[in-house]
């Protein structure tokens, strides 16, 4: 059975590189405002698809500004996107798409993070960890303006959401996620527990998908960054139950 870590920012070792930058994905779901089934406007973090292209959309524009909006609203725009998206993408409210715009500067590490969920990612480093056979990584183009004339070759990891913690790290009188939004109002396990019988067996990068900001790499994937030298990641290692 393969082991799981969960997937932090190793400060240490980014803070050795200068690299900084500003940046949003081009498009989003809005939030949803009063959800008609437990009540809260929310939008979630870590739905994050900068692969998928919503420029031949006409209704793009729509997609362009983080706002929250009420439930038909919000189910109307779903549909226009949810046959752009990975098959079976749950697209919260606060679901984003496309290349990361902004500004950029700097000596980039191997892996650096912006906030605690997303991984960018050198195209050296990632053309490394696939010779070495990790599967399922998705480098997405971005689009940062960079300051220098010699830019570094950058891309953002595309992650999916696909297992799932397991219920025994959560409080036993927790409620069950909202039938209508899906929203789970709970904080995030301090000691977060797999849930085996969910874990993907064909990648070796994923979300959880109750906690789409939780990123889970195998041994596998463990392995080809630490024999590759490549900083950024630091690992700890989950029980699986």
């Amino acid at each position: 059975m393969p082991r799981y870590f969960w997937l932090r920012d190793d400060t240490v070792a980014t803070a050795r590189y200068s690299g900084d930058f500003d940046a949003a994905h081009k498009w989003g779901l809005p939030g949803l405002k009063d959800c008609p089934g437990c009540g809260a406007t929310w939008g979630g973090a870590g739905h994050n698809y900068p692969a998928v292209d919503l420029s031949l959309l006409p209704e793009r524009g729509e997609f362009e500004e983080p706002r929250p909006e009420p439930f038909h609203e919000f189910i109307r725009l779903q549909a226009l996107v949810r046959p752009l998206a990975p098959p079976n993408s749950k697209l919260p409210p606060g679901t984003r798409f496309g290349p990361l715009e902004g500004t950029a500067s700097g000596q980039f590490g191997p892996f650096m993070w912006l906030g605690i969920s997303m991984i960018i990612v050198r195209r050296d480093a990632l053309d490394s960890l696939q010779a070495a056979g990790v599967r399922g990584l998705l480098g997405a183009r971005t689009e940062l303006r960079f300051r220098q004339k010699a830019p570094p070759d950058i891309l953002e990891l595309q992650i999916e959401p696909r297992g799932l913690l397991h219920r025994d790290c959560f409080p036993p009188d927790a409620a069950p996620p909202c039938a209508t939004c899906g929203r789970l109002g709970l904080r995030r396990p301090d000691d977060p527990i797999l849930d085996e019988a969910s874990l993907p067996t064909d990648t070796d990068l994923f979300r959880v998908g109750n906690f789409a900001t939780v990123i889970i790499g195998t041994d596998r994937f463990k392995a080809a960054v630490e024999q590759g030298g490549w900083e950024g990641i630091q690992f700890r290692e989950l029980p699986v139950r």
